[in-house]
């Protein structure tokens, strides 16, 4: 079984997408665990804030089919192929890790923006402090006390699991 982490975030409809995407997720995840939801302001663009968190699971789904179905849960979400990289979304699924796989196809892993964004590492060192980041060599809790960038603030929401 693989140890996988994925981000969960939305500007558009916001809580009513993270929350379909958490019932979408239950069905193939049914132990995950979701970490608090975050708000934070847009980063790259002009928008609405997002909700954003971080579910961690365990699962026998190799890694191409978990990243078709992450894309297929986004596309049945209102997301667009289209969508540009920044810019507003109903809901945005990416794998951050997949057990300490380091690759670039079918998906970046470790994703790159966990060491940069704090509404991905934030929730991630909440649910898994001492997971092992392989490429930083430091654990989760390691590498968010290290961050530090006052240009993104988030705060926490509140948030009822459906």
């Amino acid at each position: 079984m693989a140890q996988i982490f994925i981000s969960l975030g939305s500007n558009v409809n916001k809580e009513h997408y993270l929350r379909q995407a958490l019932i979408a997720l239950k069905a193939y995840f049914p132990d995950f665990i979701h970490s608090s939801v975050y708000e934070s302001e847009a980063v790259g663009f002009a928008g609405s804030n997002f909700y954003n968190s971080v579910v961690a699971a365990k699962t026998d789904m190799p890694l191409a089919e978990l990243c078709k179905l992450l894309k297929k849960i986004e596309l049945d979400n209102g997301r667009t192929r289209e969508d540009k990289k920044f810019s507003p979304r109903t809901l945005d699924l990416d794998l951050l890790f997949y057990d300490d796989i380091i690759c670039e196809t079918p998906a970046q892993l470790p994703r790159d923006e966990i060491t940069k964004n704090a509404f991905v590492l934030q929730p991630l060192a909440e649910i898994a402090p001492d997971f092992y980041h392989p490429v930083a060599k430091l654990t989760l809790a390691e590498l968010w006390n290290n961050y530090y960038n006052p240009q993104q603030k988030l705060w926490k929401v509140e948030f009822s699991n459906p």
